[in-house]
C-alpha cells in the first residue's frame, strides 16, 4: 500500500499545475487499484479541505463535492471513511470539517459529546461548550 500526501490530492483535484497534476493522475492510474488501494489518512483529508477552502477559495459545495468524490473512490482507502462521510454531511450545512470529523470520531469511540471552547462548533449536537 502507498500513502498519499495532501499536495498530491490537491493537484489531482485542482489541476492547477499541469506537470504535477499529470504526474498525480499517472500515479493514481498506474499505482492505485481496487485490489491495491492507496491510503489517505484523516489528517490528509482535513488538510485537503483546508487547502481547498483557503488557498483555492473553493465554495463549501465545491469542497464537499471534491471530498465526496474521494470518499467514493474505490482505489483509495480512506482512514475512518464512515466518520468522514458523517463529518461531510454535517459540513454541508455549516461548520468546520476537521472539527466535525473529530466529533464523529469521538462519538464512535463512545464519547457522549466533545467539549470545546469553539463558539462555532458548540451548536453542533456532538459538542458541548465549556
Amino acid at each position: 500500500m502507498k500513502g498519499i500526501d495532501t499536495n498530491v490530492l490537491v493537484r489531482f483535484i485542482v489541476e492547477d499545475d499541469e506537470a504535477q497534476s499529470s504526474r498525480a493522475l499517472r500515479f493514481f492510474t498506474k499505482e492505485s487499484s481496487t485490489e491495491s488501494p492507496c491510503f489517505v489518512n484523516r489528517i490528509v483529508l482535513c488538510e485537503c479541505v483546508w487547502v481547498l477552502r483557503t488557498a483555492y477559495r473553493f465554495s463549501r459545495e465545491q469542497v464537499a463535492h471534491s471530498i465526496e468524490r474521494l470518499l467514493n473512490t474505490a482505489q483509495l482507502e480512506i482512514e475512518d471513511r464512515d466518520e468522514a462521510f458523517a463529518a461531510l454531511e454535517s459540513y454541508r450545512t455549516g461548520g468546520d470539517f476537521a472539527d466535525l470529523f473529530v466529533a464523529h470520531l469521538n462519538y464512535r469511540r463512545g464519547c457522549e459529546y466533545t467539549v470545546t471552547f469553539d463558539r462555532k462548533a458548540a451548536p453542533v449536537r456532538l459538542f458541548r461548550r465549556l
